[in-house]
């Protein structure tokens, strides 16, 4: 079932977000993504951890650009206790080029290109656009979701204090 429901992507008015809303205490939804080297990776590949999943539009821009720098340093202290993605529409060779000349190394990058049934599972596929829009989950190892923040404006940054107090409470 394909949920719809308004959102905002500023610079272009509002526009259809397909999927739910989700909100905390929910399931995280399975999905299965592509990495750079077109292997997918799946919810059930990241089993034993919490994870930090953070949904941006497109990392060519400045505001995403920012995001996932921001999460692969925090990536950097916290790796051994919990997953970190980041999530776009971009292509997993665009993704790649960008981890190369940004030195990303910690966070994993993943694509919903191929179909966007990431962004239609938690709500952040952007129908008229066909892109993600900016949104943070954390979910704890057992696959609760214990924050959510959909961000309303493209160019507006998550609330980064609060996903990081949301991590460390599931990482202990």
């Amino acid at each position: 079932m394909t949920v719809e429901r308004e959102g905002a992507f500023d610079f272009l008015g509002p526009k259809t977000l397909v999927g739910p809303e989700l909100k905390v205490g929910d399931t995280a939804p399975d999905f299965t993504l592509l990495n750079a080297k077109l292997k997918p990776v799946s919810k059930g590949d990241l089993t034993g951890k919490p994870m930090l999943i953070s949904v941006v539009p497109s990392l060519d821009t400045s505001v995403c650009n920012k995001q996932t720098v921001r999460f692969n340093e925090e990536a950097t202290a916290l790796s051994d206790k919990a997953h970190f993605l980041t999530v776009s529409a971009d292509l997993p060779f665009a993704q790649a080029r960008w981890c190369g000349a940004n030195d990303v190394k910690t966070i994993q990058v993943l694509s919903d290109h191929r179909d966007m049934s990431f962004g239609a599972a938690y709500g952040t596929h952007i129908k008229e656009v066909r892109v993600e829009s900016r949104a943070v989950f954390v979910v704890d190892a057992n696959g609760v979701i214990q924050y959510v923040e959909y961000v309303p404006q493209a160019g507006q940054e998550p609330d980064y204090d609060a996903v990081l107090t949301a991590l460390r409470k599931v990482t202990g």
